[in-house]
């Protein structure tokens, strides 16, 4: 095989393969980047694994891969603020411009949105990818490639917190310990939240948050009960959390959320989950409870950086293994067999 764009296709469930692919060119208002670190979200392990997400489905051969860095190597007509060489991260999508949604600033409620490696649109694991220029960041110079990947799951993480409400002082509950539950974690710190409670099935991932600076964590098991649970919560921090984030979509986590929340606080949905969850929906009428969902993010990347750059928030200890281009599918496997917290592919073509 020549490797003038080495790419990670999936063609179909379970089928991902290495092809050489044409080297794109960028339009108007487009860079054209040499990507160099990409890191594996649990929806790529998905698509692979399942052959789709809910009503997104692979029906055609499509690039997986959307939390991306890379260096600009050539600019579209009418890109005046990026220049070849730039070292830069990339928020993952594409929107209108025109609608209610991207004229309010919702942008990630457009409708007609274009996102990397959720189908049909093609992600960006390959040597070469291209992108609109204004959904592309300079990296500042003490923040490395692996941390601008990073941005894509902290912003997932940030975003859920601001809908949240999270600020100065806040006692918060996250459910769920994986990346996104850790970003989320991380992100409440970074806003000012007094104590962050985190809960998992898993003791280890609990082990690990605790290092990355989770104040308190609680084991759950599958013979608990929601509103037990609640309690040693509310025990743990020193009152019911005033916002709960719930990263994980599982319906005894929801439920938790629900009974662990303060009367008149906040509980944000960010994991995707069974399609239908129950909640109790007695407890958030008379207690007041305000349920959001979180969907992506906005106007996150600035923020994301500046707090990585200036020693905010630290994502490093979230990289746990790391895997050239040609070991995808073993990056693939390690990221499936869940031994590792943020698995990343390394896109620079070396010698």
């Amino acid at each position: 095989m020549s490797d003038t764009n080495l790419s990670v296709v999936l063609h179909k469930k379970g089928d991902l393969r290495l092809e050489d692919r044409p080297i794109p060119e960028p339009k108007e208002g487009e860079v054209q980047l040499s990507m160099r670190k990409v890191g594996i979200c649990g929806s790529d392990v998905k698509y692979w694994t399942a052959g789709g997400i809910g009503h997104f489905v692979v029906t055609h051969p499509m690039l997986l891969g959307h939390e991306c860095s890379g260096v600009v190597s050539k600019v579209g007509k009418g890109v005046t603020h990026l220049k070849p060489g730039d070292r830069v991260a990339i928020e993952p999508h594409d929107i209108c411009r025109k609608c209610e949604f991207c004229k309010s600033g919702s942008y990630n409620l457009c409708k007609d949105v274009f996102f990397l490696a959720t189908p049909p649109d093609n992600g960006a694991l390959a040597r070469y990818h291209t992108h609109a220029a204004d959904f592309v960041f300079k990296l500042p110079d003490n923040v490395s490639f692996e941390e601008g990947a990073c941005v894509e799951p902290l912003s997932v993480g940030l975003h859920g917190c601001r809908r949240a409400g999270v600020t100065l002082g806040s006692r918060v509950l996250v459910c769920g310990a994986g990346p996104i539950g850790l970003c989320a974690m991380l992100s409440a710190k970074a806003l000012g939240a007094a104590a962050v409670c985190m809960t998992d099935i898993d003791s280890k991932r609990l082990e690990f948050a605790k290092k990355c600076g989770a104040t308190h964590t609680l084991v759950v098991t599958r013979d608990d009960q929601p509103e037990d649970v609640a309690v040693k919560v509310a025990s743990l921090i020193g009152s019911a959390p005033q916002h709960t984030v719930e990263c994980s979509g599982a319906q005894f986590s929801v439920n938790l959320g629900v009974h662990a929340t303060r009367s008149g606080g906040t509980m944000v949905v960010i994991g995707h989950g069974p399609d239908n969850v129950s909640f109790p929906v007695a407890s958030v009428i008379t207690r007041e409870i305000t349920l959001k969902g979180s969907f992506r993010y906005m106007n996150t990347w600035p923020t994301c950086l500046e707090m990585i750059s200036h020693g905010k928030i630290d994502v490093k200890p979230l990289i746990t293994h790391m895997f050239s281009l040609e070991e995808t599918l073993k990056a693939f496997e390690t990221a499936k067999s869940g031994e590792g917290v943020k698995v990343i592919i390394d896109c620079e073509k070396k010698g």
